[in-house]
């Protein structure tokens, strides 16, 4: 696999993590997913400290 292949390969999976942690609080996953797909480890970040789980 090319460098790049690999790259986007993990970004996409880090995506789809970001979604199931979004999901997981409570959020919608699918625009999670799409803001991951932009902002990457920044959106990680931003979901797991400034997020808290929301009340069902």
């Amino acid at each position: 696999m090319e460098a790049t292949q690999q790259y986007a390969v993990g970004w996409g999976t880090l995506a789809l993590i970001n979604s199931g942690l979004a999901q997981g609080k409570g959020r919608s996953g699918l625009n999670w997913f799409l803001l991951s797909l932009f902002l990457g480890p920044i959106a990680t970040f931003v979901l797991v400290a400034f997020y808290e789980p929301l009340e069902r």
